[in-house]
């Protein structure tokens, strides 16, 4: 007689039990995983072109702007989540003109994201690379609430710091 191999029934039900526990367990803890990784990409990304604003308004000795934008273009909103660019400012008017010189442009956040400034919609560098008009804080938040909030400040110098915000504004 042949030897069969193979799975029983029990063992298999133990198997599908053992999988699904697990797979419950794991994914609210994945899924808040993701999300505090987008939030931390997101704030990142918001540091990274206010740290090439203020180091070109340096370089080039004329003013940066960085403004909310919804098409990636010109300073179309005041709403940050739906983007922002960076832009030599050559006639230091505040808005993204002809003969200004677009450096970067950041689309519309990802997931419930919503980023939001106490400064208005524009941050301004100027030729030294100081913000005395723009000083404020960014706040970014999910549909987790304030638990889970990430923020950035801007002072008068012109230095981008985490913090400097405790609620969602």
């Amino acid at each position: 007689m042949d030897k069969q191999s193979g799975f029983t029934l029990n063992e298999l039900f133990i198997t599908v039990a053992l999988i699904s526990i697990v797979t419950v367990i794991g994914v609210p803890s994945m899924s808040n995983f993701v999300n505090n990784d987008r939030l931390t990409t997101q704030i990142n990304s918001l540091v990274g072109h206010l740290a090439l604003a203020r180091s070109q308004a340096i370089t080039l000795q004329t003013p940066v702007t960085v403004c909310a934008s919804s098409n990636q273009q010109s300073c179309s909103s005041a709403d940050w989540s739906t983007g922002w660019v960076v832009f030599v400012d050559a006639d230091a008017s505040g808005d993204f003109s002809l003969g200004d010189e677009l450096l970067r442009a950041h689309e519309a956040l990802e997931g419930t994201s919503q980023l939001s400034a106490s400064l208005g919609a524009r941050v301004v560098f100027d030729d030294r690379g100081f913000s005395p008009t723009t000083a404020g804080s960014f706040s970014l938040c999910d549909e987790r609430g304030v638990e889970y909030l990430k923020s950035i400040s801007i002072s008068q110098t012109g230095r981008v710091r985490q913090g400097g915000s405790a609620s969602c504004i």
